[in-house]
């Protein structure tokens, strides 16, 4: 029988640890415990701290007289491409250092200071490239809810330990959908926050570009709410962080909503999409109403959005090919050295078309949402794939591309410069979908209480995968 201390969500764990009725060497012990049931078969969180080493940092936080913030005594496992004080980051890849870091990265460390324990990292793509979790360092995580199939990605091992109960709250980034993604494929709720919401600490050009933000990850609203809560606010390494009051995050979510959500679909043709998940997500969208909102089907075309994703994905890769040795790059994966490529085949003509596209977008952002609340269309374009397949080459009869192409549902929508959050819509045949909802940017709270309503008209956070 599963400990009820895995089975709660981090919100019921946050309140009972702030009045004490348990402790976190309670709840971290019960979390290591499940870690070493169930990761051999999933693999989510390849790097462990000591055992030994994280009871202690637990009961230090038993031993404060207050509790050390909203995170309080929950265990979590960072991504790996973020660094941990004292914890190799491989970022999935040969070609990094297998050093401990000598200091945490923002999110790590705020993780930290709002009372969280790390306990480990969570496994990632190389270099966070593509959304199926695999890499030469860690190996391949398995999606819970049917092992022969994609755990998703980038923040693939965050979703998995998310959903197998190995951990209450998780983080991950997202610049083609890699908060959204995995938490479709697994059944959990990833945010993709409004730019500038948690602030970027590292110059790299892709991040300059301000299309790759970091956020939270949970098996509720409510739980990636608390989360937001500890990663969110200003600070001086980012001048364009947003610097609204964090604590407004911890405020309760309603169970009913007033908002218009428009359907856009396929945003006009921009993607194809499997029956299979555009009709999960379809059914979730129409939940609204159960909510008390309304729901309305709408024409969302949103002119160059791949293009503008593309060129600044390629600004990203192009940096990456000049962080890296030449005679290394031989090591990377195909798709990383194509993304190379392309990067460093991008003109200042590319780079000024990608610009001039984006005034545009930003004004037919502005005149969807003088028209409705947020929107709504599914998180991806398959269900979960087999695992032994790289990526998906057809998507509803249609051959793709490349290997950005069946991710497309995400990367439009990353170009809008808007939050974004994947909420559960149900299951095929044992495989789960997500409801992608797009809101105003700047307007996280008002979209998580959106997200909030809808989840509580049609809850599927009680489900877990048999493992």
């Amino acid at each position: 029988m599963l400990d009820p201390l895995v089975a709660a969500t981090a919100t019921e764990l946050a309140d009972r640890l702030r009045r004490r009725e348990i402790s976190s060497v309670d709840v971290i012990e019960a979390h290591l415990d499940r870690i070493d049931e169930v990761d051999g078969a999933v693999n989510a969180i390849p790097v462990r701290r000591a055992r030994e080493a994280i009871l202690a940092d637990a009961a230090q936080l038993d031993a404060l007289s207050q509790p050390a913030g909203p995170l309080h005594g929950l265990p979590v496992a960072v991504k790996d491409l973020e660094d941990v004080a004292g914890l190799p980051t491989s970022s999935g890849s040969t070609v990094t250092s297998t050093r401990p870091a000598r200091a945490s990265g923002l999110v790590a460390s705020r993780l930290q200071a709002a009372g969280a324990v790390i306990i480990g990292k969570t496994n990632t793509p190389e270099f966070g490239t593509g959304s199926h979790t695999f890499n030469p360092v860690h190996g391949l995580t398995r999606n819970p809810w049917d092992l022969g199939r994609s755990a998703g990605g980038s923040s693939g091992g965050a979703a998995v330990a998310l959903a197998a109960r190995m951990v209450p709250i998780a983080d991950g980034s997202d610049l083609g959908g890699s908060l959204r993604n995995p938490a479709a494929f697994n059944n959990v709720v990833g945010l993709r926050p409004s730019i500038g919401r948690v602030p970027l600490t590292e110059p790299t050009t892709h991040r300059l570009a301000r299309l790759s933000v970091q956020g939270p990850m949970g098996r509720t609203v409510g739980d990636v709410a608390l989360v937001l809560s500890a990663l969110a606010g200003p600070d001086r390494r980012d001048p364009l962080a947003l610097t609204d009051d964090p604590s407004s995050f911890t405020s309760p979510l309603p169970t009913t909503m007033s908002a218009t959500v428009g359907w856009i679909g396929d945003v006009d043709g921009a993607f194809a999409c499997d029956d299979a998940p555009m009709a999960l997500a379809r059914a979730a969208a129409d939940v609204v109403t159960d909510a008390g909102g309304e729901l309305i089907q709408m024409g969302a075309a949103l002119p160059g959005a791949e293009q503008i994703f593309r060129v600044v994905r390629g600004l990203g890769f192009r940096q990456l090919a000049a962080d890296i040795p030449a005679d290394r790059h031989h090591e990377l994966k195909d798709t990383i050295r194509e993304n190379m490529a392309y990067g460093l085949a991008l003109t200042v003509d590319d780079i000024m078309e990608m610009e001039r596209l984006r005034v545009g977008l930003r004004e037919t952002v502005v005149e969807l949402f003088d028209r409705v609340d947020v929107l709504a269309l599914p998180t991806t374009q398959v269900l979960p794939f087999p695992v032994d397949q790289e990526f998906p080459t057809e998507v509803a009869g249609q051959a793709m591309p490349d290997y950005l192409g069946w991710m497309m549902s995400c990367c439009v929508i990353t170009a809008t410069e808007c939050p974004a959050i994947s909420i559960p819509a149900g299951f095929h045949d044992g495989l789960p979908a997500g409801l992608q909802l797009v809101g105003r940017p700047g307007a996280d709270r008002e979209l998580l209480e959106m997200a909030a309503a809808m989840e509580a008209a049609r809850p599927y956070h009680h489900l877990i995968p048999e493992l």
